[in-house]
């Protein structure tokens, strides 16, 4: 009876959400909890494994596209890449999809740092893990900067671009503008260049 039951549950999940997508949710889950377990560095080194995996290798998205989330991502609250991970998930395989990647990106810490609470006091004054953790940021920084090299080429394809980034770096090291008031000043400077190209204003 309960096989049965099984079973038709499992038809009915299939018949609602398509087969297609559930299985992209489900590849999406294995890749994050993959990366999630291997991936040091934050959010930007996962980046760098999703342009890897799903731009280069099953050309799901473009980099461009890839640059569109981390911006929405980045711009609302919450964690980056879970933001992005959402995201990409959505437009992957709608909601299944989505809840699919942000599983597989939390799962992973979720249960390394349970069992590394347990043992915290040993862990931290350990020689060898000092070590293993000095080798782990070498390693991160220049897998971080691939990503951010990688994708800013396409930012800096466009003069308009070209002009946004560095204006906004500017002030960055030179005032005290916060961070939120530089993004909203980038899109409202991206905004006026757009429509002063549609109108053909010189």
């Amino acid at each position: 009876m309960s096989s049965a039951l099984l079973e038709w549950s499992q038809e009915v999940v299939i018949e609602i959400m398509g087969e297609e997508r559930m299985k992209t949710g489900l590849i999406l889950l294995a890749f994050f909890f993959k990366i999630g377990c291997f991936t040091f560095g934050g959010g930007w080194s996962i980046l760098a494994q999703m342009e890897q995996e799903f731009v280069n290798k099953k050309k799901w998205i473009t980099k461009e596209e890839l640059l569109d989330l981390v911006a929405v991502g980045k711009s609302v609250p919450g964690i980056m890449i879970t933001n992005i991970g959402m995201l990409f998930g959505y437009q992957m395989a709608g909601w299944f999809g989505g809840v699919c990647a942000v599983i597989g990106i939390v799962l992973p810490s979720v249960l390394i740092l349970s069992v590394i609470t347990f043992g915290y006091d040993v862990v931290k004054n350990n020689y060898w893990c000092h070590c293993a953790l000095e080798g782990i940021q070498a390693a991160v920084v220049p897998i971080i900067g691939s990503a951010a090299l990688s994708l800013g080429k396409e930012v800096f394809r466009s003069r308009k671009g070209q002009v946004i980034c560095l204006a906004v770096f500017l002030l960055c090291m030179i005032t005290d503008i916060s961070n939120v008031a530089l993004v909203i000043l980038g899109v409202i400077a991206a905004f006026l260049g757009r429509g002063v190209k549609r109108h053909g204003i010189s």
